[in-house]
């Protein structure tokens, strides 16, 4: 009589196991994952064109305003008395911030409109490195396009105020500085931009705030008491981003370096509390 005898089979190694590393969450990850869903998206590349439009469009428009003036013989415009060829070129930056805010709050708050929040959350479970990604991946790019927006409207417009006393070159005192510091504060609104549309998660409710933040909030100071303008303008927002990229200062502003201080910090508390409400509540 025979005995049969079982042998023991070896199960096989899986796939995935057989030296593939485990899926892990990295800070590179998450910024390349961030940058791929921010060129995704159409609104994208619409909003950063028209940005870059507004900055070299208005600025030379302005520079043109200024040359036609003195040319006809009519008394320079107040608002023009004291122009340089700088602060013609950056006449467009208060049109650009609200193009590149506007996206930044898209780029957070979209999320949450759709859905894909969920999606991201579910990737990154730690939450907060997905806020750093998104704030410093949009905020780069606006810097960059800002940056090289500010550089071509200045290089047009001073051609076309060439011979004029608002003629300033490339190699002037703080014109260079003045031209990064307007690529700088537009990059940094992109920055406050994302931060609010995480905080609020409504692009209708984070576009409303950028708007009266950098432009409602100065008008309704203005009919405050004198005495108190000159204590709160130099340190709103935008009054202090302004200082940044200014050319010349006087009394009631804050020197760049100053004013660079003060919006960086306006900066810092819209990630703050983007940051908690992340952490704190449900998405």
């Amino acid at each position: 009589m025979s005995t049969l005898t079982a042998t023991p089979e070896t199960p096989e190694t899986a796939p995935a196991a057989q030296g593939r590393p485990a899926y892990r969450v990295t800070g590179r990850r998450v910024l390349s994952s961030e940058w791929a869903k921010l060129w995704s998206l159409r609104s994208t590349w619409i909003t950063l064109g028209l940005g870059l439009v507004f900055l070299v469009a208005f600025g030379v428009i302005a520079a043109s305003h200024y040359k036609s003036g003195l040319g006809s013989g009519r008394p320079v415009e107040r608002d023009f008395a004291d122009a340089t060829a700088v602060s013609l070129s950056l006449f467009g930056t208060n049109f650009a911030q609200l193009a590149l805010g506007v996206l930044g709050v898209l780029v957070t708050a979209g999320e949450y409109s759709t859905g894909m929040i969920r999606s991201t959350m579910a990737a990154v479970p730690r939450r907060l490195p997905v806020l750093w990604s998104k704030a410093a991946v949009y905020g780069v790019v606006a810097l960059v396009v800002a940056t090289v927006g500010a550089f071509v409207a200045f290089l047009v417009g001073s051609r076309i105020v060439s011979g004029t006393p608002a003629a300033v070159s490339l190699g002037h005192a703080g014109v260079v500085r003045s031209l990064l510091g307007a690529g700088l504060y537009l990059g940094l609104v992109a920055v406050i931009g994302a931060a609010l549309g995480a905080l609020l998660r409504s692009v209708a409710g984070g576009i409303s705030v950028l708007v009266a933040a950098l432009m409602l909030v100065p008008g309704l100071v203005s009919l405050l008491p004198s005495s108190w303008q000159g204590d709160i303008n130099p340190y709103l927002p935008s009054r202090a981003g302004q200082s940044v990229f200014a050319l010349t200062h006087d009394s009631t502003t804050l020197s760049p370096g100053a004013g660079l201080l003060v919006f960086l910090g306006w900066t810092v508390l819209a990630l703050a509390g983007a940051a908690y409400r992340l952490l704190r509540s449900d998405v």
